[in-house]
């Protein structure tokens, strides 16, 4: 008998308090097989690393027959392994909490909500609470709760936490697959804005690469040209204006892969302006020497995050069967930016 499968096994370090809290209770089978402890759990827990495994067991987070133990601890019929965490198990409920939201079209069936950047969108370790979600399941009492054990009532897509714009929410079950179904077959219209160092050769352009987690640093995501790893993943681009070290760029999305359009920008030589994650936070044309690097400190504290607003989308409303299309402006932090490079270019012209 075991509990429900927890992804994460790294004790909460910000936790308050002695107590401890049974994740997980796996009671061995009797016709198992000798095996690394380590290796047992990699394989009976979803989601998790070997790495977080270890570290559970050599912080004792990890007991067997209620002893801590190592992970070359062989396995045997009928021993008794618990896991145990500072914080109590997620039961998957949805937490409301009443907050803010830019909501820019609402009917019976959807909403669009203008994310501002810095909110993160659904809940997951470290962020449990104060998410888009949260806010939602306040908003709404009878989100739907939940698609295939995920916590993402009413969510069919996603973006960063700190990329602005707008999302569409389903409000029902129908609303949902409607428009999942509309993201899976690339009908749905998406385009971003995006400032991005250097000036392109293109006014336009398409990118075509795999994308997956990098292989160096999988907090990150790395384009895969050849297709060895990750997903496909295209990005259709054109310029919108030349600021001649930066360039403003509408990019519209035929896929829809995790940091699709800042691992492209990279993968050209032209990451997002003020994009820690993928390089863009440190000057990549021009001088780094004097009033220039002044003036780029000072759009970046202007703008301390990455250069990226999603800016429009298109669909088919799921009752009405009538192409709908909503488009936001840019926030005052990308629009500061935007026009201090303007003035910067006008003055270089």
């Amino acid at each position: 008998m075991t509990t429900p499968p927890d992804p994460e096994l790294e004790p909460d370090e910000a936790s308050e308090g002695d107590e401890l809290y049974e994740h997980h209770r796996i009671v061995v089978d009797r016709g198992q097989e000798l095996l690394r402890l380590d290796k047992f759990l990699l394989n009976r827990l979803a989601n998790a690393s070997r790495t977080k495994i270890q570290a559970a067991i050599e912080v004792e987070a990890v007991q067997v027959n209620g002893r801590p133990t190592k992970p070359s601890y062989r396995v045997r019929p009928a021993d008794v392994i618990t896991i145990t965490l500072p914080e109590p198990p997620r039961t998957g409920k949805v937490e409301p909490e009443e907050m803010p939201l830019d909501i820019r079209y609402e009917d019976d069936e959807l909403l669009l909500v203008n994310k501002p950047a810095g909110l993160v969108v659904h809940p997951a370790y470290g962020n449990w609470q104060g998410t888009l979600v949260n806010g939602l399941a306040f908003h709404l009492a009878n989100l739907p709760t939940g698609r295939n054990g995920e916590i993402r009532p009413g969510l069919v897509h996603r973006i960063d936490k700190d990329t602005s714009g707008l999302l569409v929410i389903g409000k029902t079950e129908r609303a949902m697959t409607h428009l999942s179904q509309q993201f899976f077959h690339h009908t749905i219209e998406r385009s971003y804005l995006a400032l991005v160092w250097g000036d392109l050769k293109d006014d336009a352009g398409t990118v075509r690469g795999h994308i997956g987690r990098s292989l160096r640093d999988r907090k990150i995501q790395a384009v895969y040209p050849g297709g060895e790893y990750g997903k496909p993943a295209v990005t259709h681009y054109r310029v919108l204006r030349r600021y001649g070290p930066v360039t403003l760029l509408e990019c519209r999305l035929e896929t829809g892969r995790t940091h699709q359009i800042r691992a492209h920008m990279q993968y050209l030589g032209h990451p997002l302006f003020s994009d820690a994650t993928y390089g863009g936070d440190r000057i990549r044309a021009g001088q780094a020497t004097g009033s220039y690097r002044a003036f780029v400190e000072n759009v970046f504290a202007l703008l301390p995050r990455q250069a990226l607003h999603a800016r429009s989308l298109g669909f088919v409303h799921p009752t009405t069967g009538e192409r709908t299309y909503f488009e936001t402006e840019l926030p005052p932090d990308f629009a500061a930016a935007l026009a201090k490079w303007e003035s910067w270019a006008d003055n270089h012209a």
